[in-house]
């Protein structure tokens, strides 16, 4: 065990294996494991959703509050996964039917008030210390969720530092300014270089502005953020806090004892050592979803299904990757229009397209296990796990080549693969004509079953857990308390 350097205090809306929505969970849940091989321990906070409450035995308070914008709440502590997790019960603001943000695809109207409260206890955690004589050297908050929490410490002229990572900027937590008073958020903050948003508070924002630094999860990201079409209108914000050295790049990894093609309880297991029980799991694959064996690659997708996600690219572009011998598996939830889209795809060529609507966490270690070829054609990246997942199990990432897909996967070009560095395939024109071609020049590669492995033999051996990125930020965290 490294020598202690440091606490932290990891703040969220959501953490694997204890509530997931998305990437940001995984990211969550694996960082604290990284930073720990460098001397730095961290706890969790995240809200106490009933279904998280349950599952949190031998839990015991060890912060609270009599009213905590509008009822009585508490901080209870239990261990998941071997690090510790700080649950927020507060039942006014989280008991309640539907996911974490939204109930039957309607957003819980007091997010703006739920989400303070969690940054809020986050803050007076920071400041006062628990019941356990705990507190954290420095706060890591993470998307607009946790946006408040270095703006309360700022306003508390708290000397914790705090680091605040961008996941997502498109989502930033926009509210009306008359809820200021209400969450404890001082007027003389609500101006252009403060919290205000064209007329309204942003608590994304607040957190870009009042963080010691910033973070985000890719290189590209950080340089697209500096630009109205990836900024989202906080491109200035971003840009100032870069040119003052400020802002930081770092690429997320993944959690590599979790995603484990050699040790898999989902799968049949294999590794680029003895790749050959992949053939069995592709097989397995298709007779779950009912498909013939295709003459081209098999394809997966595993994503939500928005236009972020570019799936309406992907619709136009699956019927001529199928009538050219392809075959795809699809496994999200998202857009109604898409979905049914999907099923319409899938009912028309039930023989070579298999849809299922949802999340299963399982199913999805089954398909990147079985597939050939895992497609992101997505608009915008900040970083993106699934192209990682692909790399470690062998199933080639097709990206759009945006944000942390560019900086991940390297393109099968001539040069690439007589280099021996690629370990996937691009596409700079993010149009449905991009990846229709990518999508030409993967089928064509996959002909070449010689030429094929080497590509997935490369993108096995790719390095894509946290250890790199773990050190990164272990080195961030120990600049900022020194």
């Amino acid at each position: 065990m490294p020598r202690l350097r440091g606490r932290v205090l990891s703040v969220a809306s959501e953490c694997a294996p204890l509530m997931k929505t998305g990437g940001l969970a995984d990211v969550v849940g694996a960082l604290p494991g990284a930073l720990e091989s460098h001397g730095w321990r961290s706890r969790v906070l995240m809200p106490a959703y009933p279904t998280v409450l349950e599952g949190a035995v031998r839990s015991r308070r060890i912060w609270r509050s009599d009213d905590l914008f509008g009822g009585p709440a508490c901080v209870r502590a239990c261990t998941a996964d071997g690090f510790e997790v700080l649950l927020l019960d507060a039942p006014h603001l989280f008991d309640r039917p539907g996911g974490p943000y939204s109930v039957d695809h309607h957003d819980h109207p007091d997010n703006h008030l739920r989400f303070a409260a969690l940054s809020w206890a986050a803050a007076q955690i920071a400041i006062e210390g628990t019941s356990d004589r705990w507190r954290p050297d420095i706060v890591h908050a993470h998307d607009w969720q946790a946006g408040l929490v270095p703006a309360y410490l700022r306003y508390a002229g708290s000397a914790v530092p705090s680091v605040m990572t961008i996941h997502n900027i498109a989502f930033q937590g926009v509210f009306d300014a008359d809820q200021l008073d209400r969450l404890n958020l001082p007027t003389g903050d609500f101006h252009p270089g403060g919290i205000e948003y064209h007329g309204a508070v942003s608590a994304l924002k607040a957190g870009m502005v009042h963080a010691s630094r910033l973070t985000t999860v890719s290189r590209t990201y950080a340089e697209e953020l500096t630009t109205p079409q990836f900024g989202f209108g906080l491109e200035g914000v971003v840009a100032e806090r870069r040119d003052r050295g400020e802002m930081h790049g770092i690429v997320n990894g993944i959690d590599a004892t979790v995603w484990d093609p050699a040790r898999d309880p989902h799968t049949t297991p294999y590794s680029a050592a003895s790749p050959g029980p992949k053939a069995e799991n592709r097989a397995s694959l298709l007779k779950e979803f009912g498909l013939a064996e295709p003459s081209g690659p098999l394809a997966v997708v595993v994503t939500r299904l928005t236009h972020q996600k570019g799936v309406d690219m992907l619709l136009e572009a699956l019927p001529a990757f199928v009538e050219g011998g392809g075959a795809v598996v699809v496994l999200g939830s998202g857009d109604p229009g898409h979905e049914q889209s999907l099923r319409e795809v899938a009912a028309h060529r039930p023989d070579a397209v298999g849809v299922r609507i949802g999340y299963d966490e399982p199913l999805s270690h089954r398909m990147f296990a079985g597939g050939d070829l895992v497609l992101v054609p997505s608009r915008f990246e900040p970083c993106g796990l699934t192209q990682l997942y692909g790399l470690r199990y062998g199933t080639l990432p097709l990206v759009a080549s945006t944000g942390g897909l560019r900086d991940t996967v390297v393109d099968s070009t001539d040069e690439h693969r007589a280099s021996g560095t690629a370990t996937g395939f691009t596409f700079t024109d993010i149009s449905t004509t991009g990846l229709r071609d990518a999508l030409d020049r993967a089928a064509s590669l996959y002909q070449d079953q010689e030429a094929w492995r080497e590509v997935r033999d490369r993108a096995m051996t790719t390095p894509v857990d946290w250890a790199a990125s773990g050190a990164q930020y272990a080195q961030l965290f120990q600049e900022l308390v020194r």
